[in-house]
């Protein structure tokens, strides 16, 4: 043989093959109807101890839509998309690793390269076409010895394609269910009765014993003081409604349901009624003077309008980000006071300006003209 002939002494090295998945990740997936996978995603935020979260989604689109819907439920996160520039996409990573952005919602372009430690879930908001891509996304968590969690949303005809993961990886995925309304509320509560154990432990409330003082002195209950403080500490938990769901049936073709999602404020919105780009009942339209050239995110608009105009944030409906100029839709009531506000909104020290919009353009308008002024 030629080896015989030409090799002498030759020494055979055997490389084993690597582990295709983590084994300190957790595999599981929650079986959904397609409409309702942002709410699903709300749900499953509520009960998940999620400390740093990457969500893969298909396209450039679903990461905005997404993000939206996030922020408008008080979870800080940004999208990573392949047209964002290299220096903006830095600073997007800057933000999650210093803790400033609690999720990142990316597709697969975006995300390649991407080395980020202590990442406590992967989510798999829409399921990766070919399971090597699987295993790729869910490497990003389970590292350094710590355990990471790894979550699929699919619908019932993705399962063959799950079974195709499974087969690749030789991992079971285990199917979860999706909280229930009432796992929700119990969650609230323990992590309520937590802080507040934690809270009387530490004795940081000096000035707040004053004020109950003060109050029974003037004649009211202790038992009612303490209730009244919890309801007010609870407040928050109004801004976020637990998201309705579907009933998911089991089966290749689950039979078709009315197209409705939460809104941010707890109402319904008909999803054929929005993808049409129309301004939502109560809701008015305004045109912001930036957009993703400029680095402005979600957050921006949120933060700049609420603090600015004096209104919950939580109130604040659709926001597209297009190029130069970014829509927004809020309440009908805050337009007066938040257009009093107009000449003097700052976004990254870079003064903007604020205008109705065209009610009847649909978010996929062209861009405006006007320019980011720089002072």
């Amino acid at each position: 043989m030629l080896s015989q002939k030409y090799m002498h002494a030759p020494r055979s090295v055997i490389i084993k093959s690597k582990h295709l998945t983590v084994d300190a990740v957790e595999h599981r997936y929650c079986l959904v109807n397609k409409q309702d996978k942002q709410a699903v995603l709300a749900r499953l935020f509520e009960i998940e101890d999620v400390t740093r979260a990457l969500i893969f989604v298909r396209t450039r689109i679903g990461t905005g839509d997404l993000v939206n819907e996030l922020m408008g439920r008080g979870i800080p996160a940004e999208a990573l998309s392949g047209e964002l520039s290299q220096q903006v996409r830095e600073q997007v990573l800057n933000r999650f690793r210093r803790n400033q952005i609690t999720v990142l919602v990316a597709t697969d372009v975006a995300a390649r390269g991407l080395d980020i430690e202590d990442i406590s879930h992967v989510f798999n908001y829409d399921l990766p076409e070919d399971p090597e891509l699987y295993v790729h996304r869910v490497g990003r968590t389970g590292r350094i010895g710590k355990k990471g969690i790894a979550i699929s949303l699919l619908t019932n005809k993705e399962q063959w394609h799950l079974r195709q993961i499974e087969g690749y990886t030789k991992q079971e995925i285990t199917r979860i269910k999706i909280p229930t309304v009432e796992q929700i509320e119990e969650h609230r509560e323990s992590r309520l009765l937590e802080q507040m154990t934690a809270r009387m432990g530490s004795g940081r409330f000096q000035k707040e014993m004053q004020i109950v003082v003060r109050l029974m002195e003037m004649g009211h209950d202790s038992l009612q003081i303490a209730a009244t403080a919890l309801n007010m500490a609870r407040g928050e938990e109004k801004q976020r409604p637990i998201a309705q769901i579907s009933e998911v049936q089991d089966g290749r073709s689950p039979k078709a349901r009315r197209e409705v999602t939460p809104g941010r404020t707890g109402r319904k919105v008909n999803v054929r009624d929005r993808r049409d780009g129309s301004v939502e009942k109560g809701m008015i339209r305004l045109t912001l003077s930036a957009g993703k050239l400029h680095g402005i995110r979600p957050a921006d608009v949120v933060g700049t309008l609420a603090a600015n105009a004096n209104f919950p944030g939580s109130a604040i409906g659709n926001i597209k980000i297009l190029d130069k100029q970014t829509l927004v839709e809020v309440p009908e009531q805050y337009v007066k006071q938040i257009l009093a506000k107009a000449g003097k909104l700052r976004i990254h020290k870079n003064a903007v300006t604020l205008e109705l919009a065209d009610q009847t353009s649909t978010f996929v308008s062209k861009p405006s003209k006007k320019r980011f002024a720089h002072h």
